[in-house]
């Protein structure tokens, strides 16, 4: 873990390991903005993060410049950050990893993170991503969840990931985290890929529900679902004064079948990851 910085060590009950990164696998925001929400909710404090130098190209990652409380200048690099918080009503504690997407030696970089799961006790690693896909806005938001292991799939009432093809840093983590004897599993939401730049709080709200669901997690997330209401309706307003993409959507929603499954999902899954390998699984 020579790439970790630690500012503390907290004492963790029974952790487990929420994790996002910004970039191709967080369509709308989605996965970046739930584990981002959850750390707000719950508190969580910083505790050590990974420098950025070795794992990022600065001329397509760039660092940012802003000015800080007394109107002095500072470089903010690009990075990931661990955060620790207690999960309010269990007997458990979140270890949560965000931050951007890593373009430069995944397998060192998988390394540092594993070595932080391994530190921590981290007893499960769950990643959150989103991909865009042929849905229509107005439609109940899909969430797959897939692992390798069998036990955490029966456990958990997740699908087997059978995936065979191009992968990215997730799927790259994931496979770290097998090695170092981690359990972990992944969870993937549908966005509509008409409005691929738009912030998605839907299925934002649609991966914490997931999420906490399948930790047994409660969660109050009444701003959430007002801020997805209100994506709705203006995703619609824009989608109805435009013929062309209203047509579309209209054929989306015309096409949908009641007795789809997950299945269904994860084959949109598989595509999207063999059309965009940097995405990972």
């Amino acid at each position: 873990m020579e790439h970790v910085r630690w500012t503390s060590r907290p004492h963790l009950r029974r952790p487990i390991l929420l994790a996002a990164f910004e970039g191709w696998n967080d369509a709308g925001d989605a996965s970046s903005n739930a584990v981002r929400w959850l750390h707000e909710r719950w508190g969580a404090e910083p505790f050590a993060h990974i420098d950025p130098e070795e794992f990022f190209d600065f001329t397509s990652t760039r660092p940012q410049v802003r000015l800080d409380e007394g109107r002095q200048r500072e470089v903010v690099w690009p990075g990931l950050e661990f955060s620790w918080a207690t999960i309010p009503g269990t007997d458990t504690d979140a270890v949560l990893l965000l931050g951007t997407e890593p373009q430069l030696r995944w397998r060192t970089f998988c390394a540092q993170v594993t070595g932080v799961a391994a530190a921590c006790g981290v007893r499960l690693a769950v990643t959150l991503g989103a991909l865009l896909a042929d849905v229509s806005h107005a439609s109940p938001v899909s969430v797959i969840g897939t692992a390798h292991d069998p036990e955490v799939v029966a456990q958990l009432g997740l699908v087997p990931s059978s995936y065979e093809g191009p992968t990215g840093i997730v799927g790259v983590l994931h496979d770290a985290l097998a090695r170092a004897g981690v359990a972990s599993a992944s969870l993937w939401a549908a966005v509509p890929s008409y409005v691929p730049g738009a912030p998605s709080p839907k299925a934002q709200l649609a991966l914490v529900e997931r999420t906490c669901d399948m930790l047994d997690i409660a969660m109050v997330t009444t701003d959430l679902e007002i801020a997805a209401a209100s994506y709705e309706r203006q995703i619609t307003e824009l989608v109805e004064s435009d013929d062309d993409t209203a047509a579309y959507v209209r054929r989306l929603e015309e096409g949908l079948d009641d007795d789809a499954d997950d299945g269904d999902l994860v084959a949109e899954v598989e595509r999207f990851l063999r059309d965009h390998p940097e995405a990972g699984e």
